[in-house]
């Protein structure tokens, strides 16, 4: 599979490509996953993708298998066990926007695959982006949903964070044209 045609970010590294080829862009409508893939959308600002995808399975340990029940029960004794976590980013405003998240997930009226998804009608929106110059950073669909998840409560689900998650989740296909995954 080497020889296939990529989206340029997917060519800088195996775990890259791995990820790309297996997860990114595919529509994701399991809630826990939804949940991973927002909260390590929102420990990647600042930083680059590769960082976090090092880090992925520390972070799945670290937060319960984001379990958002065991996660919304967090006390400061475990956010000073994560703020000493070598294996994770240990931002606290970070960690307890996860924290915070999580609670309001359980506290929406529908599930977060449901709550995300009616975005868009349930289908995913196909971009056709020659290369990833012509990729923006921020659409009016990220900014949309930004601020509704603001108002419903949801912390660091800006604009440009929600855009990488609606990537990755395949609620928008950004591959690039030329890519095989296109």
């Amino acid at each position: 599979m080497s020889n296939l045609i990529r989206c340029h970010w997917a060519t800088q590294n195996q775990l890259a490509q791995e990820y790309h080829d297996q997860e990114w862009g595919v529509p994701c409508h399991h809630n826990s996953k939804l949940f991973e893939l927002l909260t390590l959308e929102i420990f990647q600002a600042g930083l680059s993708w590769n960082t976090i995808l090092k880090k992925r399975l520390a972070f799945k340990i670290a937060f319960d298998n984001f379990d958002v029940r065991q996660i919304s029960q967090y006390s400061d004794k475990k956010i000073k066990m994560l703020l000493q976590n070598s294996s994770i980013i240990r931002n606290r405003k970070k960690i307890e926007a996860t924290i915070n998240n999580a609670k309001v997930v359980l506290k929406l009226p529908k599930s977060l695959n449901e709550y995300l998804w009616q975005f868009t009608d349930f289908k995913t929106i196909k971009h056709h982006y020659q290369n990833y110059h012509e990729i923006p950073s921020k659409t009016e669909l990220s900014i949309k949903i930004s601020k509704q998840m603001k108002e419903d409560g949801f912390k660091f689900t800006g604009p440009i964070t929600i855009q990488s998650f609606i990537q990755a989740i395949g609620m928008v296909n950004d591959h690039e044209t030329s890519c095989f995954k296109y």
